[in-house]
């Protein structure tokens, strides 16, 4: 850029020596304010903006009651809706209990539910919108810059949903009987992030689901982080986190206690990849970890972390039922405990459980490759199921420094291979350390196979069992196997 700098305009006049004068020499100061005189008449200097507080309201000054009784909806939506856009504004939900029907976040908004705050879930059907797609309490969509946090609680007062309570599994209310919606799992979710980008989720607790607590759709760059969650245990369908079609997520320093899938990501209308789980404490009767069964698209560079699962059905799953892949994803330094529990939940107490077989017989079957298992460490009451499938090969499977330990401890029945939903169902099979099947290239580095020398009577078959003619290009490093005594 060329600078032309007229002096008339500038208000500048050559200095003119008098006769008889020294010529006298300006001083620095003198240079510095002139040029600036010329630099401010001919260029633009852009104003500096400092950058705003966020603005906060408190749902009580918009006339919420927060007794738990009086719905409190209205006053929420209006403080939410006066919030100015796009600045960041924090709704404040002070000590109280608020009873409230669907709400709707906007872009910049989050909901500060502080300790001693409760926002309580309404638990009829007319408090959810029409489309059940949008059946949430906390509802975001299409928004940006959005979250929860502030060390309160949303409560989904699940249990209220529940028809019949039973210690093996309840049986729960559908609403499917109004025609709103179809299936056995017709029941609102808790919390729901639909089609937004920059999504925090932090430092609050989630309780009681009726259905799905926590669940992102089509969202890109996300943090869960310091979340608390805790569904009845004997509820079905109350997963913790479900990452749908979502990108570029993190979820850490989380707890999870809950009747069915604890971390869940789903390739339904697109799919999954960037997604680390880390730090994480988990406890359920189904999957702690599960990628699908929604897999029509691709699942890819994933990394699951010091996660602790405990007295869980199923450990780490994968089930490909709908022609999506899985590739390039690390489970890494856990610790696992598996067990049976009643088998009208999925799963047969495997702390690893690798499927691609097809839903039904119009599913097209996915494959599973470069999966890697470091450093885990499992005490199980059944053995390891890696199953491909004849067009879902499972390829690349590596397990490093892992232990494994196989001990019953349960009265529940053993001897079956659970390849549900869809497949073959149940399938009786003998117990074994690792069941293995439709694999092309799998390596134990490192493997500890231990057995109870007190389960003799249980016919622990063998460590290994596979068929010669469907499994090729195993390696083996310092694999052993062998029984240990209490």
């Amino acid at each position: 850029m060329q600078l032309f700098i007229n002096f008339e305009q500038s208000g500048f006049r050559p200095y003119t020596k008098p006769k008889g004068e020294a010529m006298k020499t300006p001083n620095t100061i003198q240079l510095f304010f002139f040029f600036l005189l010329i630099i401010h008449s001919h260029c633009a200097i852009p104003s500096i903006r400092l950058p705003r507080r966020p603005t906060s309201f408190s749902v009580t000054d918009f006339g919420a009651i927060g007794d738990g009784l009086h719905y409190d909806t209205a006053a929420i939506q209006s403080a939410i809706n006066s919030c100015p856009s796009p600045s960041r504004c924090y709704v404040k939900f002070p000590p109280g209990t608020y009873l409230t029907a669907t709400i709707w976040l906007r872009s910049g908004v989050v909901l500060d539910i502080q300790p001693g705050a409760t926002v309580l879930a309404g638990t009829k059907m007319e408090d959810y919108p029409a489309d059940s797609s949008r059946w949430y309490a906390v509802v975001a969509e299409n928004a940006s810059d959005v979250g929860i946090s502030g060390g309160g609680t949303v409560d989904g007062q699940g249990l209220k949903f529940v028809e019949k309570f039973d210690k093996r599994k309840n049986v729960m209310v559908s609403w499917n009987k109004t025609g709103a919606c179809y299936g056995d799992e017709c029941r609102p979710d808790l919390v729901g992030f639909i089609g937004s980008n920059n999504v925090r989720v932090s430092n609050v607790s989630f309780n009681q689901p009726a259905h799905w607590c926590l669940h992102l759709v089509r969202c890109e760059n996300t943090v869960i982080k310091d979340v608390s969650i805790y569904g009845d245990f004997d509820t079905p369908n109350n997963d913790g986190i479900d990452i749908e079609d979502s990108n570029n997520t993190l979820i850490t320093r989380c707890r999870i206690d809950t009747g069915d899938d604890a971390i869940c990501p789903k390739t339904s209308n697109g799919p999954v990849f960037n997604l680390t789980a880390t730090n994480c404490w988990i406890r359920t009767k189904s999957s702690a970890i599960k990628l699908g069964s929604a897999s029509w698209f691709n699942f890819t560079r994933m990394l699951f972390d010091n996660i602790t699962i405990v007295d869980s059905h199923r450990g780490l799953g994968f089930q490909l039922r709908d022609g999506g892949s899985a590739n390039d994803i690390t489970f890494s330094n856990m610790n696992i405990t598996t067990r049976y529990y009643d088998p009208s939940w999925w799963g047969r107490a495997e702390p690893i459980y690798v499927t691609t077989c097809p839903r039904d017989s119009g599913s097209k079957e996915g494959s599973i490759s470069n999966i890697r298992f470091i450093n885990i460490t499992a005490k199980s009451e059944n053995g390891v199921f890696l199953s491909g499938s004849k067009s879902g090969v499972l390829s690349n499977l590596r397990f490093t420094n892992v232990k494994l330990t196989y001990k019953r401890w349960t009265k529940y029945g053993g001897g079956l291979a659970d390849y549900r939903p869809g497949c073959q169902g149940f399938v009786k099979h003998g117990m074994a350390g690792m069941i293995m099947e439709h694999i092309e290239g799998l390596n134990l580095e490192n493997v500890d196979m231990n057995w109870s020398d007190n389960d003799g009577s249980l016919q622990w078959n063998n460590p290994l069992d596979f068929r010669p003619s469907t499994v090729n290009n195993i390696s083996f490093s310092n694999f052993h196997s062998g029984y240990f005594s209490e």
